[in-house]
């Protein structure tokens, strides 16, 4: 017996223990693995497979042999503190894609300040599903210069990342059901950063008998579009469109939803193309919310267009015939319409309180014109306000606060008394001339 299970680790795979899990590395080589892409170092030692950096290549992948759709994966990973690393999942190679490069999820390895060990990247693909930013609880769970525990849950749809036993990331998103396994070391571009290390042991698989974690109360970045998953109900979201139909929406100062400009079919909601100007034909939310609430959704952009979603929007306030007044989520194509560099500092470019505070957007935070990108607005009761642009915060204010005070009197909304300051009001959709796409609209109170 000893001499076949020596035989199972040597040559391949071992068995699966009684409680179905499978070791994906035998402790001695790398048996069952295969490497991609860079050439950074990859070696056996003391039972740890150990990666080391090297300069001039691209990222380098230690991939198995074998794909995997649904599983739990586990594994102990230690990272210089000056590398970054990640484990990819249903992750694809293939040569009519970008010359072979992998693409896939990845379940970041970070030990930098930022701290979104845990998060989900989607490799030479969407970039971030799952900044951790959105999870502070989570980005405390990673422990640098020890040992870190990793645990992956992919079943359906849903992928969830516990580090250190913590809940970090729960991402909905259906684009890869299957795919290889890869331990990455990340390329590098400075001398000092040359044969720094990545180390991994006791990496092993289930894929059968799943049995997933207790749910955690954490937020879920919903990639399917105009859907909720069971999760997101029992938080208290819902949808104020279901791909269907506009039951939530009426015309602004109207009670139908507008008979022209405006559609809502094939999964979006759409406002066609006209002159470029304000036109008047906003659509608003049949409900009012506030004090307290989260409004997330996706929009699509044309070359050069413009649009909004404005909040605490207020119907009574004499906007002169053109779009409702309220406070605005700016959204533009910052790159070809003018607006971007109107204003002041940049307070009219994307995902921007309009004409008040700039948005400060990471470079990797914003989508190409074409495809479509997430915003979200929290609103809390005590007047604090963020916007986030693709699940990263680009900024924060306090309503009702003396800066805000201070802007708004210098700002094109200075002669409306109270502006922005009402206890609840619509959301908005605005009709700025140019052809925008929304979907996955979805909203819930925050006590």
């Amino acid at each position: 017996m000893a001499a076949l299970l020596a035989g199972a680790l040597t040559t391949g795979y071992a068995q699966k223990s009684k409680d179905g899990w499978q070791m994906l590395f035998n402790g001695k080589d790398l048996t069952g693995w295969k490497q991609l892409n860079g050439k950074a170092k990859y070696e056996v030692k003391d039972g740890m497979i150990i990666g080391t950096s090297t300069l001039n290549t691209p990222n380098s992948f230690l991939t198995t042999e074998k794909d995997y759709s649904d599983f739990i994966f586990e594994c102990d990973v230690m990272v210089d503190n000056s590398l970054n690393s990640g484990i990819q999942i249903r992750s694809l190679s293939k040569p009519d894609y970008q010359d072979g490069r992998v693409h896939g999820y990845q379940i970041e390895i970070d030990p930098s300040d930022r701290a979104w060990s845990g998060g989900i990247y989607d490799e030479a693909r969407r970039g971030w599903l799952y900044p951790v930013d959105i999870n502070q609880s989570g980005r405390k769970a990673f422990k640098k210069g020890e040992w870190n525990k990793y645990r992956v849950e992919a079943i359906g749809n849903s992928i969830r990342t516990f580090v250190n036993d913590v809940p970090v990331a729960h991402l909905i998103d259906d684009m890869t059901p299957s795919g290889f396994i890869c331990l990455q070391v990340h390329s590098i571009n400075k001398k000092e950063q040359e044969g720094t290390q990545v180390r991994w042991k006791n990496v092993r698989i289930k894929t059968t008998d799943l049995k997933p974690s207790p749910t955690a109360d954490i937020r879920v970045v919903n990639m399917l579009p105009n859907n909720l998953s069971e999760l997101e109900k029992s938080q208290g979201w819902k949808l104020l469109y279901d791909g269907k139909t506009a039951e939530h929406w009426r015309g602004y100062n109207s009670q139908e939803f507008p008979p022209k400009r405006w559609s809502y079919q094939d999964g979006t909601i759409t406002v066609a193309k006209s002159d470029g100007s304000e036109t008047g034909n906003d659509i608003v939310t049949r409900e009012k919310f506030g004090p307290g609430f989260e409004f997330q959704f996706e929009f699509k952009l044309t070359e050069g267009a413009n649009s909004g979603v404005k909040y605490f929007v207020n119907e009574g306030l004499d906007a002169k015939g053109k779009s409702g007044l309220g406070l605005e989520y700016q959204v533009l194509d910052d790159a070809k319409h003018p607006d971007a560099k109107m204003g002041v500092v940049g307070n009219r470019t994307l995902a921007s309180l309009y004409d008040l505070i700039p948005a400060e957007k990471p470079g990797n935070s914003q989508k190409k014109i074409g495809e479509w990108n997430r915003g979200r607005l929290v609103v809390h009761p005590d007047g604090t306000v963020e916007h986030f642009l693709n699940e990263q915060k680009v900024l924060e204010y306090k309503r009702g606060g003396a800066i805000y005070k201070a802007l708004v009197a210098r700002s094109k909304y200075k002669d409306f008394e109270g502006f922005g300051l009402a206890k609840e009001g619509n959301l908005l959709l605005q009709d700025h001339g140019d052809l925008v796409s929304f979907r996955s609209l979805k909203v819930k109170e925050i006590k």
